[in-house]
């Protein structure tokens, strides 16, 4: 049987061992892949560890009540398969531990040893796909190239490649019910090099995460961004009435964000396959409106907490959440479960003056919002009598959407209907 070894995983940058709360699996026990395994806790958050592999719990390092440093092995989980012995060599296997409220992102550790005799070696750590050692083991001795590998849909959690998904399209591979498809031609960019007098800086591990992300995200969906003008005077004087008594209140300010969040998560309702996702040909419409709110950290990263059924929340319960993930995000506060779950992304480009701007897609999303800032100018109002020009608050919506399966006219029609429920705002509103 080959082994696979359960370490203790990093959930922060300061987190340095963790306390076993809890075994919900005994020895000898057997797991399917993504089975809850242990639950642990720390000084911030508790946690679950869900098993990479599916096969058999064979032994359990630490008990219920102790405390493991991170990196540690807890258990051992046997495998399917024969373990080589002198052939083995030490794998890099992915453990999905949300960082920074990128959907999709793992950490990786150095921790399982598999049978790779006769196999062909390819490099999965190019991959942002989670593979567990049994996949990976099957796939090298198939001879099935990374590329191959990632075109197949998989129906394990996030669309993971289980072993039976592999095993029904090996046999298809080799029954000849299906082509592998050719090695995709991958752009090299262009090579970079560095003059006397420039500053090298290394990436921090954040850092690396978002741009790993958001490459993958240009890579996944075909962006299409499209941008509508609001009239917003209605929003401003109405909040210019009840902000002060909202202050006294409420012991917060009211901002326009929660304004705008509560338009977009309206306009979700009414065109639900914005609030969505893709897994190959199949579209999956969400039930829950999570609206997520990028947020820029004092360091300069990002990360994007999470306003859980935001479509259900008045204006004053939406206020509050928005202030509070804020505050939390940009002191570190936030919990694992506040970065995840979200099914659509409003970004502020109007907090630093930018009129405008493309976002791009927080994957598995299908869309995301961006918020221009909001400008007194001159326009063109119809009136009764005629044509006159005045002053009005303006602000640009700009919506980036995935083309697989959000067209022009649905994209049109979602920003348009966000700039109808801004623009008809009821002035006699009271909070």
């Amino acid at each position: 049987m080959a082994k696979f070894d359960l370490i203790m995983p990093k959930l922060g940058e300061s987190i340095i061992e963790a306390t076993i709360t809890k075994w919900l699996v005994n020895e000898g026990e057997t797991i399917a892949e993504d089975d809850v395994l242990v639950e642990i806790a720390t000084d911030k958050v508790d946690s679950e560890i869900p098993s990479p592999v599916e096969g058999k719990l064979a032994k359990i390092h630490f008990q219920e009540g102790e405390t493991v440093a991170v990196g540690t092995v807890i258990a051992i989980i046997e495998m399917e398969g024969e373990d080589s012995g002198d052939s083995a060599e030490t794998a890099t296997e992915k453990v999905e531990i949300p960082v920074a409220g990128i959907p999709g992102i793992s950490e990786t550790k150095e921790e399982t040893t598999i049978d790779t005799n006769k196999t062909t070696e390819q490099d999965f750590n190019s991959s942002t796909r989670f593979y567990s050692p049994l996949v990976k083991s099957m796939a090298r001795q198939e001879s099935i190239p990374l590329t191959e590998l990632e075109s197949l849909n998989g129906t394990g959690k996030d669309g993971r490649l289980t072993k039976k998904d592999l095993l029904g399209y090996i046999e298809n591979r080799k029954s000849g019910k299906v082509i592998p498809p050719p090695p995709p031609l991958t752009p090299q960019a262009p090579a970079v090099t560095s003059s006397t007098g420039d500053e090298l800086i290394e990436m921090d591990r954040m850092r690396k995460l978002i741009a790993d992300h958001m490459v993958m995200s240009k890579r996944t969906s075909p962006h299409v961004t499209m941008y509508h003008e609001v009239d917003m005077t209605r929003v401003v004087n109405w909040r210019n009435k009840v902000k002060e008594e909202f202050q006294v209140r409420e012991g917060q300010k009211l901002t326009f964000t929660p304004i705008i969040f509560e338009a977009a998560a309206r306009a979700l309702r009414d065109f639900p396959l914005v609030n969505a996702s893709v897994d190959g040909y199949t579209m999956i419409k969400r039930k829950h409106v999570n609206i997520g709110m990028a947020t820029a950290l004092p360091n300069g990263n990002l990360i994007v907490p999470v306003i859980k059924d935001a479509d259900t929340k008045n204006l004053v319960g939406l206020s509050k959440s928005v202030n509070d993930l804020a505050q939390r995000a940009r002191n570190n506060k936030l919990l694992p479960d506040e970065i995840q779950g979200g099914t659509f992304t409003i970004t502020n480009f109007g907090q630093f003056g930018n009129i405008s701007g493309d976002p791009i897609i927080n994957q598995p999303q299908v869309a995301i919002l961006g918020i221009g800032t909001i400008k007194k100018k001159p326009v063109v109002i119809e009136t009764p009598e005629g044509d006159v020009i005045g002053i009005r608050h303006i602000m640009i919506l700009s919506l980036a959407f995935d083309h697989r399966i959000v067209d022009g006219a649905l994209g049109g029609m979602y920003l348009q209907r966000v700039a109808k429920y801004l623009e008809g705002f009821d002035m006699n509103r009271t909070i």
